[in-house]
């Protein structure tokens, strides 16, 4: 793939690294390119990061057509940099781009633009510890029309963010609300693409969770309302019964690659995992029977997300002795030791940085 390049002029002071905050801050350049239906994604560029020209009728501004991807740069010991899975990521913006009618792009170009993009801004990732470079790649339908049809032209982004922890509580356990009302997606919809609408669909219980002293809302299925499906940014797990228990995919869950991860390297550690439907009242009879050991969420935003309160109706349980449990701070610390590259890479997850 050629890739054009236009450096900027003045480059930009980069942050302290003690206060970078999530999401706030962006480095010098970005990648872009375009979609044209009959010539296919053209145009690949390296930019200087900052605000592009839209047409006030431009398609994903009314429609929504767009989705994105989450992953993250980390920086070693020795000073090299590394990836986490990159390629499932793109893997899943793939099918993602299916289920919104968005043209698919080639997964090994998508990896060379980003190999590209970080060999010019690796001065930006960070070093001090838990700090990472947020990869977020994304595809925005960019017709200017006032119509529902699928966009001809589309285009792909990706920017980078210095971050630092995801939840202000870092891996301090949360609290999470379940909405006993309100539902974030239902089977055959978008429940398991990355896109934009659903997590708009997750803001209104959202501000009515935090307004109640609640970091997330821990969605229960659009049908029933009664089996757990996810959190509002994470997968969501169980310690049953010295098992390790998730909610099974089913069309609505988001197959987060974190999540992938915990039950691959909890079942090559020999832990007993299990994916399957499993209902809020289920839960709470676990911990009615002092069976229910550990709640925790899995994303990459925060990798692991300790759950010490869970709050449904008039019910509020404490998950354990209120503090982080010994399966997710394992978990948390061994995710933590091969993306940071301090200990093996058992399954074959890392990707240097070129």
């Amino acid at each position: 793939m050629d890739i054009t390049i236009n450096k900027i002029d003045t480059p930009k002071a980069h942050p302290d690294e003690a206060n970078l905050g999530f999401g706030t801050i962006f480095t010098d350049h970005m990648f872009v390119m375009d979609y044209t239906e009959g010539i296919g994604w053209h145009d690949a560029r390296i930019t200087p990061y900052g605000p592009f020209e839209v047409s006030p009728a431009t398609m994903v501004l009314h429609y929504g057509q767009t989705i994105f991807e989450g992953l993250k740069v980390y920086k070693k010991e020795d000073g090299s940099a590394q990836l986490f899975r990159p390629k499932d990521n793109f893997e899943r913006l793939n099918r993602s781009a299916h289920a919104l009618c968005i043209p698919e792009i080639n997964v090994d170009d998508c990896m060379e633009a980003l190999h590209t993009l970080l060999e010019m801004e690796k001065g930006w990732i960070p070093s001090a510890p838990g700090t990472t470079l947020y990869v977020r790649p994304f595809i925005i339908a960019m017709d200017p029309y006032i119509g529902l049809k699928s966009s001809p032209t589309h285009r792909f982004m990706i920017i980078l963010s210095p971050v630092g922890a995801y939840y202000p509580e870092g891996f301090n356990p949360v609290k999470i609300w379940v909405s006993p009302e309100h539902v974030r997606a239902v089977r055959g919809g978008l429940g398991a693409a990355k896109t934009a609408a659903n997590y708009a669909a997750s803001l209104y219980a959202t501000e009515i969770a935090q307004a109640e002293g609640y970091t997330q809302v821990l969605w229960l299925d659009g049908v029933e309302r009664k089996y757990v499906e996810e959190v509002g940014s994470m997968n969501i797990f169980f310690v049953i019964d010295d098992e390790i228990v998730t909610p099974e995919l089913n069309g609505s869950i988001l197959a987060g690659i974190t999540r992938d991860s915990v039950l691959k390297l909890a079942k090559h550690q020999g832990k007993k995992v299990a994916e399957k439907r499993i209902s809020i009242d289920e839960v709470f009879k676990a911990h009615e029977e002092g069976r229910l050991q550990e709640c925790f969420g899995s994303g990459t935003a925060a990798v692991i997300s300790p759950v010490n309160k869970i709050k449904f109706g008039d019910r509020e349980i404490t998950v354990g002795d209120g503090g982080a449990g010994p399966i997710s701070s394992g978990i948390f610390n061994d995710l933590m030791d091969i993306q940071f590259g301090r200990s093996e890479d058992p399954l074959n997850w890392i990707v240097p940085v070129k």
